[in-house]
């Protein structure tokens, strides 16, 4: 089972509680309390409730297989990233890297999206099953000591959402742009705006794809003469724009 080195929070859900202050868990988060956290009464530790508020929990008692928790939350999750995240579908073995780093940098909006130099298969990865997504979103707000889950869209036909839907995305924003070797533009003064973020496949999109996001309003930006893979061009891109 796949577990952080490190637990920076421990996320809850409602159906732990047993009473308004206490929960019981067994399943993954046991574990990490026995390996990482360290089990032993009367420690206390960061926890939140999925999509609430955050705070502390104090392991009251174990057993082999569950432990009992007195919670108190009573602090705001941090803050939102003001961008909406639009990424041509990475090949299975980056997109639960991208995930991960977009929410853990605070990215709450996604749109996962087809382009042509995205390989028909990556569609039916198992990164993209509903337990795959859920067990990579827990495990990246546990990281950032967040507790609102992202919302993830897919769109597996370019020329509809980019023609349609986008434009009308990038009305709802303050600035829109996407990262292009070619591009001269550095990449502008953002930070704190809200602002789409459109992030292309290896190799970058093709001069259609090119054109259709220039023509729904997104500006395209370089990062320098480097070609930069998919997680580290986004991870740069989003470090100016938060």
């Amino acid at each position: 089972m796949d577990l952080p080195r490190q637990v920076n929070l421990l996320l809850l859900n409602k159906n732990d509680f047993t009473a308004p202050n206490r929960v019981i868990i067994s399943d993954r988060r046991f574990l990490q309390l026995r390996d990482i956290i360290g089990l032993e009464e009367g420690k206390s530790f960061r926890a939140g409730l999925r999509d609430d508020l955050t705070g502390n929990a104090t392991l009251l008692e174990f057993s082999g297989q569950e432990a009992v928790l007195e919670v108190n939350l009573n602090t705001p999750p941090p803050p939102p990233a003001p961008v909406t995240l639009v990424c041509a579908l990475p090949r299975p073995q980056t997109f639960g890297k991208v995930l991960h780093g977009a929410i853990t940098m605070g990215v709450k909006n996604f749109y996962f999206i087809h382009s042509r130099k995205v390989e028909k298969s990556y569609w039916n990865s198992s990164a993209l099953r509903p337990e795959a997504l859920e067990h990579e979103i827990a495990l990246a707000l546990e990281q950032c000591g967040d507790t609102i889950s992202p919302v993830l869209e897919f769109r597996q036909r370019f020329k509809p959402f980019a023609e349609d839907e986008l434009p009308q995305l990038v009305q709802q924003h303050e600035a829109a742009i996407f990262g292009h070797p070619r591009a001269t533009l550095p990449v502008p003064m953002l930070t704190g705006k809200k602002t789409i973020l459109v992030i292309g496949p290896e190799g970058g999109f093709n001069e259609f794809e090119n054109q259709t996001l220039e023509k729904a309003g997104v500006m395209p930006v370089s990062l320098g003469a480097r070609v930069l893979r998919t997680e580290f061009a986004m991870t740069a891109l989003l470090a100016k724009l938060i």
